[in-house]
């Protein structure tokens, strides 16, 4: 189910724990799963949240390429293929393969942010690591499980299949919400229930609170937490 575009531009109005509350409202089942669940490095948190399809991708980057430079040039441009295709905008999630070693090189930096804001990506969530914080392309996000000085040997592994990001997994094609706190899969056939709960979601957060900052008398803010 695609989105429409005022379904996306409700998920760009709201932080990503918000999404993950309303998902747990609309979908209670969704609660334990479906977003990251370790802290990621994020260079700009000052940016907005993405909202994107995802493109899934695997990598390497502690041993060399496995294949003939000739051959994994090719397999390079099938993956801009990849990355360019729509639907568009799209979120990069890249599973770094290495295991305990993952973040020995850094796939993105200033080339790779730069090409792929120009093919329509917003950003990306990776347990790898990233560089050339400086250098970013202007506005592309980055959540990232490391910040290292190298590429080492990175390489793609595969695209366009399923992968986990610190115990999010992803599908070539879901959609993305992610921000500074971290990333989760969005139910696109909730996206209309998950808007009609947000004002009920904000008003009872917001007796909670002023409960709370009227005095700390526990009676009222007991009385909040249960009307």
């Amino acid at each position: 189910m695609v989105p429409s575009e005022s379904e996306l531009e409700f998920l760009r109005s709201i932080d990503t724990p918000t999404v993950c509350n309303l998902v747990e409202i609309v979908l209670p089942e969704r609660r334990g799963h479906g977003y990251t669940v370790r802290h990621l490095h994020c260079p700009f948190p000052e940016l907005p949240p993405m909202v994107g399809f995802a493109r899934t991708v695997t990598f390497r980057a502690k041993d060399a390429v496995p294949l003939g430079q000739g051959s994994y040039m090719q397999k390079r441009l099938d993956y801009l293929d990849y990355v360019a295709a729509t639907p568009r905008p799209s979120v990069m999630v890249m599973e770094d393969l290495d295991g305990e070693h993952a973040g020995h090189g850094a796939f993105w930096g200033e080339v790779q942010s730069n090409v792929h804001k120009a093919l329509g990506c917003l950003g990306v969530i990776t347990n790898g690591s990233v560089r050339d914080i400086p250098m970013i392309a202007s506005g592309f996000q980055m959540l990232a499980g490391s910040i290292v000085p190298s590429h080492a040997y990175v390489h793609v592994v595969d695209f366009g299949i399923d992968v986990a990001v610190h115990g999010m997994a992803v599908k070539s094609g879901d959609l993305i919400h992610a921000d500074r706190h971290g990333a989760i899969v969005v139910p696109t056939e909730k996206i209309a229930a998950m808007r009609a709960a947000l004002d009920g979601l904000s008003a009872r957060e917001a007796k909670i609170i002023a409960a709370a900052r009227a005095g700390g008398d526990l009676a009222a803010i007991k009385a909040a937490m249960t009307g």
